[in-house]
């Protein structure tokens, strides 16, 4: 099993940053890819970033790219979402997660199985 809490989140205004993090327990972290995803109200959780095992390889949405920097701490079991120049549509609840097969770095949700409660991300306009 694989226990994972986020933390971070919070109300920021428009154009403003903030880093999420995720700790991961249960397992030896260093050996599983993981990803951030959100879910906005009234809409279907959606893809964020992913990163590979080594932390060598990463992922990120159209909607994120450029803006969004996904990063892991492999001797603290932490991975992290940096947030910059935000938007009013990136107000969402963000979750981490790991994929099913567990070294391998994924981008969709069905490739998921252990999920975060997530954190609120609330952006002003």
């Amino acid at each position: 099993q694989v226990q994972l809490v986020e933390s971070g989140g919070g109300l920021v205004p428009a154009g403003g940053s903030l880093r999420l993090s995720c700790a991961a327990s249960g397992r030896i972290f260093s050996n599983y890819a993981m990803g951030w995803f959100r879910q906005a109200p009234g809409k279907e959780r959606e893809f964020v970033a992913a990163i590979s095992v080594s932390g060598g390889k990463t992922v990120y949405a159209d909607s994120v790219k450029g803006r969004f920097t996904i990063s892991r701490d492999n001797a603290e079991n932490l991975v992290y979402l940096q947030m910059n120049s935000l938007k009013p549509e990136d107000t969402a609840v963000y979750y981490c997660a790991v994929p099913r097969r567990i070294a391998t770095i994924a981008s969709t949700l069905g490739e998921y199985t252990y999920w975060g409660q997530g954190t609120q991300v609330t952006v002003s306009s």
